[in-house]
Order: C-alpha cells, then sequence, then structure tokens
C-alpha cells in the first residue's frame, strides 16, 4: 500500500466528483468550447487521454440532466425506487 490510506484516496476522489458537478453546473453561461478550455486548465499536467475523455464525457452528462430537468423532464422518486433493483449487478 503506498503512503496515503485507501480511504483518504475514495475520499479525495468523491470530493474531486462533487467539485465537478458543482462546476458543471455553475458553467451554463459558457460555450462547449469555453468548458473544455476551462477543463483543461484544470486537470493534472499527467492526464491521461482516457481521464480527459472521462471528465469532458462527465461534464457533458451532467449538463445534459440539468438541462433535463429544467425542460421539466423528471423521473418520479416511486418510479426510481421499483426500478433501481434491476440496476444492481449482483
Amino acid at each position: 500500500m503506498g503512503l496515503l490510506s485507501e480511504g483518504w484516496r475514495r475520499t479525495f476522489w468523491r470530493k474531486r466528483g462533487i467539485d465537478k458537478i458543482n462546476w458543471a453546473a455553475q458553467s451554463n453561461a459558457m460555450s462547449d468550447k469555453q468548458i473544455v478550455e476551462d477543463l483543461l486548465q484544470r486537470i493534472p499536467e499527467d492526464a491521461s487521454l482516457r481521464d480527459i475523455i472521462r471528465d469532458i464525457e462527465f461534464v457533458s452528462a451532467v449538463r445534459e440532466g440539468l438541462a433535463e430537468l429544467d425542460r421539466g423532464e423528471r423521473i418520479p422518486l416511486e418510479q426510481v425506487e421499483r426500478e433501481l433493483p434491476s440496476w444492481i449487478i449482483k
């Protein structure tokens, strides 16, 4: 095991995900090009192309989800609760 505990790593990446969600939510006034440019400034220098693509896809999905909510396209909680067991891989 490295210098950092596995729990710390999970907390770090969970926080990074929350930061990305907040950033994606606040980027509504930016063009897609501006979003990618800003994202490239935020990622570590040693990020792989796969990491960059994942971050772009993540931000795109968050923005798409927020746009759906703005249009009133929601799934009722009761429906999610009914369908959730089928989403879980055992």
